[in-house]
């Protein structure tokens, strides 16, 4: 068998049909399109989303603004300037300072935010740090430690579980 001999098999290919082409022809006059009205006219008929003139679905929805991120890191947060009433050379952790009574709750991992001022030395254990914080901890004589905090549990997880 060679290339040339390929066909395809008896019946498979119709012609095509020539639409409005006289009315022996099967398709004549109207071409199937129907009587009168927009789809019957040439070239297309309306445009994708188009609902004839009425404001269409599309710009009735509102635009879609913010994406919630699906597995949001949730930090329990304090500023720097909370920190000041702590002794000299304090090491600093989540569980410390709820000890302390300088954090009420535990909303997930400890996070350092960098508002106000700090003027103690003090070894500060969390997951996470601003720019500002580390600078001003540092600065002041202290040192911050980056602990890895447990991933994979949310807040809304965590609550959860409680109930």
């Amino acid at each position: 068998m060679r290339l040339n001999d390929a066909a395809p098999k008896k019946g498979s290919k119709h012609r095509r049909r020539r639409v409005g082409r006289g009315i022996s022809a099967g398709q004549g006059a109207s071409a199937g399109l129907g009587m009168r009205g927009q789809k019957s006219r040439s070239g297309s008929g309306t445009r994708p989303g188009f609902e004839g003139g009425q404001q269409p679905l599309y710009r009735r929805l509102p635009k879609l603004k913010h994406f919630t991120v699906i597995n949001r890191r949730e930090y329990t947060t304090i500023n720097v300037s909370k920190l000041t009433s702590l002794p000299t050379n304090t090491e600093v952790t989540l569980a410390s300072l709820i000890a302390a009574g300088i954090v009420t709750s535990n909303n997930g991992p400890l996070k350092i935010l960098g508002d106000g001022e700090l003027n103690v030395a003090l070894q500060v254990k969390a997951a996470a740090f601003t720019a500002g914080a580390r600078s001003k901890i540092e600065a002041a004589g202290g040192s911050c430690e980056v602990i890895e905090a447990a991933r994979g549990v949310s807040k809304r997880a965590a609550n959860a579980t409680k109930a």
